[in-house]
């Protein structure tokens, strides 16, 4: 835990002479997002800092898909009531290019320059990064990662999105384990959320009398050409490859494991989609046989979300991922807690009425199961694990 507070205060000092040097930038909106705020309303501009170029970028668009369809049809509606008062929203991006510093200097700009009282960040490398000052500039992080050092972190202006990846790692190796044996080869995404992942993975794997047979990680920043990795990862013969990150990228690693002759299951980190890395195998979901992570929300459907998925797939004509879902259903919770409150700007109140909010959320924007939003500002949300047998999803649901 020190090593990464002192991390983040070393990125800090970074981005503090970042944010001097670029005074004076003009502040446009990246990301070609475009938001209709209602003609003569006091606006309220969220923030937002993630991917939105390089490899990353596809699931950092995917993020704010969700969020801008949320705020337009909140806007569509005619906005929100606040204080008697009636407010819209607009959205305001920066690209930080999955880059922790680039975050933090991004969401310092936001606020300086928008007023954003609230700033969604979709990676942990940046949310820690913005950790370390968001209290003190008073805005709420909306933080999309599951990694549970988010949420005890004793800030007091942080709302964690998904569930932490703790609750994956008994199920998942569980399962692989069983179908297909103890030797594993570690190859994840080489970002601090990927190294904590696997930092929760083998010490468990171990204990359940399972062998680490290679130790690796993949730079989805640099590395495009995985054959050398792959092949080394393979020398050793594992029953399982563990693997995660982007979808895209983590199933070209899989698609290479495969063409490699490797006949294990795999075991994914649950950044990487099952429904999205299939594109990679041209929807062949044979080729992914005995994969495990977490349940795609199109296979998922219930009376929550099944508009949400037929509205997104029309207006961007594809499925919507847990991203996009999270994105939007925390939307409609922020303006709902924002009118509990009473207050567009006072963050603080805002993050004491998240609960109020959720339990106003009407049931069609009730996207995933949750019953509470916990003190540490955690959304606890029942998952459902999802594996891959005979060509099918198949999903299970975890206590």
């Amino acid at each position: 835990m020190k090593t990464r507070i002192w991390l983040a205060l070393g990125l800090v000092s970074l981005f503090l002479s970042g944010c001097q040097a670029n005074e004076g930038a003009e502040g446009e909106m990246e990301g070609d997002v475009t938001t209709t705020t209602i003609e003569g309303t006091e606006v309220i501009h969220i923030g937002f800092s993630g991917p939105l170029s390089g490899s990353a970028a596809y699931y950092g668009q995917n993020a704010l898909s969700g969020l801008t369809m949320a705020v337009d049809e909140i806007n569509e509606a005619g906005g929100i009531e606040v204080d008697g008062e009636t407010h819209s929203l607009n959205i305001v991006t920066l690209d930080d290019k999955y880059l922790p510093n680039e975050t933090g200097a991004n969401t310092r700009r936001l606020v300086q320059e928008y007023d954003t009282p609230i700033i969604y960040v979709p990676h942990s490398g940046g949310i820690f990064a913005t950790q370390v000052f968001n209290e003190q500039e008073e805005f709420l992080l909306a933080a999309f990662s599951s990694e549970p050092d988010i949420t005890q972190q004793d800030n007091g202006l942080t709302y964690r999105l998904p569930p932490t990846y703790d609750h994956y790692v008994d199920p998942f190796a569980s399962y692989q384990m069983d179908r297909f044996g103890p030797k594993i080869a570690m190859l994840p995404t080489n970002t601090q959320y990927g190294l904590d992942w696997a930092d929760e993975l083998r010490p468990h794997w171990e204990a359940m009398g399972g062998e680490i047979v290679y130790d690796g990680t993949v730079d989805f920043s640099k590395d495009t050409d995985f054959f050398t990795i792959v092949t080394n990862a393979l020398r050793d013969d594992p029953d399982v490859l563990f693997v995660g990150g982007s979808s895209e990228p983590t199933g070209q690693v899989m698609k290479q494991a495969r063409e490699l002759g490797f006949e294990g299951g795999f075991l994914i980190m649950e950044q990487a989609k099952l429904d999205e890395i299939a594109n990679v195998f041209n929807g062949d979901l044979t080729e992914l046989e005995g994969s495990v992570g977490v349940a795609p929300l199109s296979y998922n459907r219930h009376e929550g979300n099944a508009a949400f998925i037929d509205k997104y797939e029309e207006r961007y004509d594809k499925v919507p991922g847990s991203e996009a879902g999270y994105h939007y259903f925390s939307m409609y919770i922020l303006t709902e807690a924002i009118k509990a409150a009473g207050t567009a700007t006072d963050a603080y109140e805002i993050r004491a009425h998240l609960n109020e909010g959720l339990k106003e959320v009407p049931p069609e924007y009730q996207l995933y199961d949750v019953p509470e939003i916990d003190e540490g500002g955690g959304m606890v949300t029942a998952f459902t694990m999802a594996v891959i047998e005979d060509g099918e999803i198949v999903l299970t649901v975890q206590d």
